[in-house]
């Protein structure tokens, strides 16, 4: 009975947006930006938009005046519905919509350096503090209590643990080495599938789009393609610029294999990069395009408004479900993905 009351109240409140989205529909909607804005970063953290009345919690703004040679400190507030402050405004049209730009005295568009706390800053502060209180916190009781069952946090987080260290990192990189490799692994881990977690979330502290964004999944790639270079012994690097085990012809006089040998280092953490970004990213195109679907139906009046509305949360609900187990899967991928790099690095020959 509780599982049906939780699906009515759902239905409920997305019925409730199909009466407001068949209300504004005379703002001609436009759903590539309402998608678009949903999965990019932010000065602001999104709550909810009443009319052209945005509500959200500003964050702190963080800029260096290429035309003036000064600092400003405000908060997001002052840009936010289109506003200009100081000489600063947010781009609203392609390329770099969403960005603070200035003007200089010709009329030029100028960038500014821009430091900016926003909304996926936020939100890797926020899984950072929950990685530091679970873990410490988990910590201090195998600490205080060696020998008790785990229970609590301990109970739910000890298998993942102990399936990173057996199945990943012992299982890839070798029972003599995987330990050192462990602390990475695991923060990895964690940090991505909490933040995937987090992601889930229709509003604070969830909603971001942290690991969806390019440039958080590509510097953990980054960090990967590191350790693996640095960890490399003679056995990986000979592999590379001269595997015994390939036919000469394709070493010399033209060093094919070897190009591409070389090439795949970097090609590695590129793909372990995109593949993250991408997973997630879709996901998080697909459940904020069924939410768009209400508003765009609107239009046609309140009846398919209403109709779509009852489809949209059904299969938002069901790509929700997947996306959960799309948040563990894609840790999981990386994680393991990163131990097969080290493995391959610190292999012995035999």
């Amino acid at each position: 009975m509780k599982v049906k009351h939780v699906l009515l109240a759902i239905i409920f409140v997305f019925t409730g947006i199909a009466g407001f989205a068949q209300q504004e529909h005379k703002a001609k909607f436009n759903a590539g930006d309402f998608v678009i804005e949903e999965v990019l970063d932010s000065y602001w953290w999104h709550i909810a938009k009443v009319g052209d009345h945005e509500i959200a919690i500003p964050l702190p703004v963080i800029l260096h005046s290429k035309v003036r040679n000064q600092w400003y400190f405000f908060w997001s507030n002052k840009l936010m519905e289109g506003k200009h402050y100081k000489g600063f405004f947010i781009k609203e049209d392609s390329p770099n919509k969403g960005k603070i730009f200035e003007k200089d005295n010709q009329g030029n568009l100028i960038r500014p350096l821009d430091l900016s706390i926003t909304k996926n800053v936020v939100a890797i502060w926020i899984s950072m503090i929950l990685l530091f209180w679970i873990f410490l916190s988990v910590a201090k009781r195998y600490k205080e209590n060696p020998l008790r069952a785990p229970r609590g946090m301990q109970a739910l987080l000890e298998p993942l643990i102990l399936f990173i260290r057996d199945d990943v990192a012992r299982a890839s990189i070798g029972e003599e080495k995987y330990q050192k490799y462990m602390p990475f692994l695991l923060s990895v881990f964690f940090f991505i599938f909490i933040n995937n977690l987090l992601g889930l979330l229709p509003t604070f502290p969830g909603g971001a789009n942290v690991t969806g964004n390019l440039a958080v999944t590509g510097v953990m790639a980054f960090f990967t393609f590191v350790i693996t270079t640095f960890s490399g012994n003679k056995h990986y690097w000979k592999h590379i610029f001269w595997n015994p085990e390939a036919p000469w012809w394709l070493k010399v006089p033209i060093p094919l294999l070897p190009f591409i040998e070389l090439t795949g280092i970097f090609i590695k953490p590129t793909v372990l990069m995109i593949r993250l970004f991408a997973n997630i990213l879709g996901g998080h195109i697909v459940r904020v395009t069924f939410v768009a679907l209400i508003f765009i139906f609107a239009v046609f009046g309140v009846v398919a408004a209403y109709g779509i509305s009852v489809i949209s949360v059904l299969f938002i609900v069901f790509v929700t479900f997947l996306e959960l187990l799309v948040a563990f899967i894609q840790a999981y991928v990386f994680t393991f993905l990163s131990a097969i790099y080290f493995g391959m690095a610190v292999e012995q020959e035999h």
